[in-house]
């Protein structure tokens, strides 16, 4: 079962084993197992349904970008021409490096996009230089976050 055909069903010992994941996603099996008091064999059974659900979409390693000097966070709305220009300008919008997420949006904007920068220098660069040149881009709205206050996945 895919989860986009339904919602997957998921049991308290699901959620358990999930949480211990969400929290340290390199804690060992044999761990979570003697928490929660069942076998290895049955936590790797239950992570294998999981991801064959479609519920769990991988692990990664998270880097802190303020140790590589990346310290400027902003959501740019972008206001497009046209609606058709949406694809072409996804397409040059994933070109940028710094773009780590691009939306389609309702509203003003026909997409809003989260920009990771050095400072407020290479932010303007890149606005200037890469986003505002994009063909269909009419103009763009910026916010920097000043300091993000929460991060976290949906509770389980």
């Amino acid at each position: 079962m895919k989860s986009d055909d339904k919602n997957v069903k998921i049991d308290g010992i699901d959620k358990e084993i999930l949480r211990f994941l969400m929290n340290d996603a390199r804690k060992p099996v044999l761990e979570i197992a003697r928490s929660i008091g069942i076998s290895g064999a049955a936590i790797h059974q239950r992570l294998r349904k999981l991801e064959a659900s479609g519920l769990l979409s991988g692990s990664k390693f998270i880097i802190n970008p303020k140790v590589l000097g990346y310290t400027t966070m902003a959501y740019i709305g972008i206001y497009l021409d046209k609606a058709m220009s949406n694809p072409i300008a996804v397409k040059q919008l994933e070109k940028i490096p710094e773009v780590l997420e691009c939306h389609y949006t309702t509203g003003n904007w026909s997409i809003l996009i989260k920009v990771l920068c050095k400072d407020n220098e290479h932010l303007m660069h890149v606005l200037n230089k890469e986003i505002q040149q994009i063909e269909g881009v009419s103009r763009t709205e910026t916010f920097i976050s000043l300091n993000q206050q929460i991060d976290r996945q949906i509770t389980i």
